[in-house]
């Protein structure tokens, strides 16, 4: 840190804070800077030269140092300090304080000087609850909040901070399963409230202007979070609050799940189906029926129901010699009449009344107490419980009513009251498997499907899905601003009961479309009630055929979406994203969520209408773009009305763009990158581009740290009629064999005049009506393959 230097500044920023709280005193202590006032400690922390924290401590409370979300230490990055009479002013690369001294007022620069973010009134304590408060400009869009449908802008909106499920709701929905205390300005900075405890998100529903988080109690501590473009920012978000762990490459492919299967004779029968259609399945999920005959009066039993799954292990093992692995339903609460209620009590894990006794309360499936996940005892007691099923063969756990969705203000936890927890239990939930994965299972990846968490939940793996939805299209139509608001906030992995869960609205042309919008979705799972079968083998002949053609895409896409999801582990890009991730200065797309990116190089537009003939498409400026499935040019930085068909939602590529594809397996068992077809969509504009593949065993953890890992790099350069591809492969893998590549390069509208690989002149094929050039390229391992093609 350099030296304390007093300058005289002359300050631009008119808003001023809390008339009553006045600057008594300015100190360092240790590598944090604290602001004396009359009420309480401001306490400032750079965490990275990207990230500030910001303490509020008032006058006769303790500092709070205890986070669920942050991850990254106190760091002491190189700044400068400058004082004078009216102002301190701390300087680094990316953010500056200044705080003014009379008349009060906090604030946030960026590195040209501009204002990014002020406190308006600061800390204020109410009756009942506490606020933080910020002034707004009058054009920012805003998003976050957790899983919501109000559209991409919520700015107007006041959100509850409450975990709560919205059964059967479609194109707008206030209060979801995800509440999460987080603000994102198009003015690209984060703000994050680092505190549990329920309350609301006030996005200036009065239009003055400003921004409140209003809480019952807890820490007065938030970050401020900046980058340089988008996916800088999500990465910075991610850095503080984890980034989530390569799922095993199986959670990719497709699911075969309903409310429920009650027998394992009709789960056989399922997975049998699938096999029989030769419909590629990864897994099949076991709902609450695994360890009851009834839907009420029996969860909290925890243990497989002989009576109708009397060879439990061995299904699990005979599924999983067909590749399929088993996900059982388990929740938090535990009814009174169930199996394990007695001992619950005994091992006092559960909930408390303000006497110790067990807190207990009626909802949908009975009278039931809540598992303390808070508690040491309580996790123990119910990772026994994964454990035993693990041991059982089951792959993935799936952890519903997490919100948890009773959970009534009166209840105690070993972390405090109810409401003061309630918002963090299902994150709790999942840190307890994820944990326990480590200690048990320590090479093994995890599958945490979860309904209900928080902020820096995927750093434990979760697996979020947007909860109840309606079958109908208009619960379709909200899906995507779900999934990419979530990835916004940390939680790639966001996907939907693929199909709509709630209603009996058999409608197959909504269930494919909805199918298809799944192919380029984080998880690939259809699901729902059982008044409609989930499960394409059960469809009409029509549907069955149109989402065996999507789940087939789906799986040929593998090399592509597990790339995508090993770059998300690494830097917290989502999967999914915005428009306005690609055209940053485009304030029309701000507010958009009807087209989405998938990863870095394809351009989606669900179709969410019935019957819809046609679709408006506007294509970013930043390449042109090629229709996946007719090859069509369509100019970057234009809108055009696209035709509809059956078969496809509109799909596009990016020119330029390297998309590896895998030949089809019925199971992710069977995948590997012997053989498989690398597409180049060739586009004389970009000069030279790259992709990348990565490649590991797709179930052992810390592959990328141990370097067993393979990565196979692409590039492409043209000039003066040659067109250059080299493909390389790097990093030992354990299996790593040489690989046979079919190079498909499309928009080629000339017959070659020849083409070399590594010097050696090689035959090729060109259809000159789909102006298509494959060439066989032999990649020996450790090797790399340097294509020349001569026009």
């Amino acid at each position: 840190m350099k030296k304390l230097v007093l300058l005289f500044l002359i300050t631009t920023l008119s808003f001023s804070q809390n008339a009553s709280r006045q600057f008594s005193k300015f100190e360092l202590k240790d590598k944090t800077i604290s602001i004396q006032t009359n009420d309480g400690e401001y306490l400032f922390n750079y965490l990275n030269n990207k990230i500030i924290e910001t303490s509020f401590v008032p006058r006769n409370e303790k500092f709070n140092s205890s986070s669920h979300s942050k991850v990254i230490e106190n760091g002491f990055f190189k700044n400068e300090i400058l004082e004078n009479e009216n102002e301190i002013k701390i300087v680094t690369d990316n953010i500056k304080i200044v705080i003014t001294k009379k008349p009060f007022q906090i604030s946030y620069l960026d590195k040209e000087n501009k204002l990014i973010l002020s406190e308006k009134n600061g800390y204020i304590k109410k009756d009942s609850t506490e606020t933080l408060d910020f002034n707004l400009t009058s054009d920012e869009v805003l998003y976050g909040g957790g899983a919501r449908v109000l559209g991409m802008n919520r700015r107007g909106n006041k959100l509850q901070l409450y975990n709560k499920a919205h059964y059967g709701y479609e194109n707008k929905s206030e209060l979801m399963n995800y509440t999460l205390p987080i603000v994102i300005s198009s003015k690209k900075y984060m703000l994050h409230f680092d505190n549990a405890p329920i309350g609301y998100l006030d996005l200036d529903s009065k239009k003055n202007n400003t921004l409140t988080y209003e809480t019952i109690s807890g820490r007065k501590t938030y970050q401020i979070i900046v980058g340089d473009t988008w996916e800088d920012l999500v990465s910075n978000y991610t850095l503080l609050t984890g980034r989530q762990p390569l799922p095993p490459r199986w959670a990719l492919g497709n699911f075969s799940s309903r409310f429920g299967y009650h027998s394992e004779a009709e789960a056989r029968k399922t997975i049998q189906k699938f096999k029989d259609e030769k419909i590629p399945i990864d897994a099949i999920i076991l709902d609450l029926y695994w360890f009851g005959k009834e839907m009420k009066g029996t969860m909290g039993n925890l243990e497989v129901f002989r009576d109708s799954f009397p060879n439990f292990e061995k299904m699990v093992a005979d599924f999983k010699e067909q590749g399929v692995k088993t996900v059982t339903i388990t929740e938090p609460f535990i009814l009174t009449n169930s199996k394990k209620w007695k001992e619950a009590k005994a091992k006092k894990v559960l909930a408390t009344n303000n006497d110790s006794s067990p807190a207990t309360w009626d909802f949908y499936f009975g009278n039931t107490g809540l598992v303390d996940v808070f508690k040491p005892e309580g996790k123990e007691w119910f990772w026994t419980i994964y454990k035993d099923l693990h041991n059982k063969g089951v792959s993935g756990i799936w952890g519903d009513l997490g919100e948890p969705e009773v959970f009534p203000s009166s209840a105690n936890t070993f972390a405090g009251k109810a409401d003061e927890v309630h918002n963090i239990y299902g994150h709790e939930w999942a840190k307890l498997i994820y944990e326990g994965y480590q200690k048990d299972f320590p090479t093994e990846r995890p599958f945490i499907l979860m309904r209900a968490g928080a902020a820096g939940s995927q750093r434990y793996g979760m697996i979020p899905w947007s909860g109840d939805v309606n079958r109908t299209w208009s619960g379709l139509s909200g899906q995507t601003e779900i999934a990419l608001q979530m990835g916004m906030q940390g939680l790639g992995y966001m996907h939907s009961d693929l199909g709509g869960f709630a209603g009996d609205n058999l409608d197959d042309e909504l269930y494919i479309r909805w199918l298809q919008y799944g192919v380029f979705n984080p998880i690939f799972r259809p699901h729902a009630q059982e008044d409609v079968p989930s499960e394409p083998v059960f469809r009409s002949d029509k549907a069955k055929a149109l989402a065996k053609q999507a789940i087939e895409l789906r799986y040929q896409l593998l090399p592509y979406n597990y790339n995508i999801a090993f770059e998300n582990s690494q830097t917290g890009k989502p999967l999914m994203r915005p428009l306005f991730f690609e055209e940053e200065n485009n304030e029309a797309l701000l507010t958009k969520s009807d087209g989405y990116l998938w990863g870095n190089d394809f351009l989606i537009y669900p179709v969410t209408t019935s019957n819809q003939k046609t679709k408006e498409v506007y294509f970013p400026n930043t390449a042109n773009w090629y229709d996946f499935y007719t090859g069509k040019k369509y100019q970057g930085g234009t809108t055009q009305i696209v035709q509809l068909n059956e078969d496809n939602i509109p799909t596009f590529v990016r020119g330029g763009s390297f998309i590896p594809m895998a030949k089809l397996v019925q199971t992710t068992d069977s995948y590997n990158l012997e053989q498989f077809d690398l597409h180049f969509y060739f586009d004389d504009s970009m000069k030279i581009s790259s992709g990348k593949l990565f490649n590991d065993d797709g179930y052992s953890t810390n592959t990328f740290k141990d370097n067993k890992f393979e990565k196979v790099t692409f590039r492409s350069k043209f000039k003066a009629e040659k067109l250059e591809i080299r493909v390389a492969s790097d990093h030992e893998f354990i299996s790593n064999t040489d690989k046979d590549v079919t190079l498909k390069i499309h928009n080629i509208s000339q017959e070659p005049r020849k083409i070399r690989i590594n010097k050696k002149r090689v035959k090729y094929t060109w259809n000159s009506n789909l102006s298509l050039l494959e060439i066989k390229v032999r990649l020996i391992n450790d090797k790399k393959a340097q294509i020349e093609i001569q026009f």
